[in-house]
């Protein structure tokens, strides 16, 4: 379950993944697969290509690309999370979700 973002935060992420930018979207979302997680970052982009140039910048595997038809992301979690959100100056999503 996600919780804790606007609408046009989502509006805008979604926008900028149908455009091919690489878009950053963080969360609170709980998940009993995830006990230790209460956060989770999309970064998405509809050119996959790219996607996967990004993430290998990380480390991140292409296969862990959730491959949505509409909307391609990975779903960062732990510490991954923080160190791409630093990485990546994303300094508003790291003040409101990640302590």
């Amino acid at each position: 379950m996600a919780f804790g973002l606007r609408r046009d935060e989502l509006i805008k992420w979604k926008q900028e993944v149908s455009q091919g930018k690489i878009a950053f979207l963080t969360h609170y979302w709980i998940d009993s697969r995830f006990p230790d997680c209460d956060t989770v970052t999309k970064v998405g982009c509809s050119d996959i290509d790219k996607l996967v140039e990004w993430g290998n910048k990380y480390g991140l595997d292409p296969r862990w690309i959730h491959r949505d038809e509409h909307f391609p992301h990975y779903d960062l979690m732990g510490q991954i999370q923080k160190k791409i959100l630093t990485a990546e100056k994303q300094w508003n999503q790291l003040e409101r979700f990640i302590d």
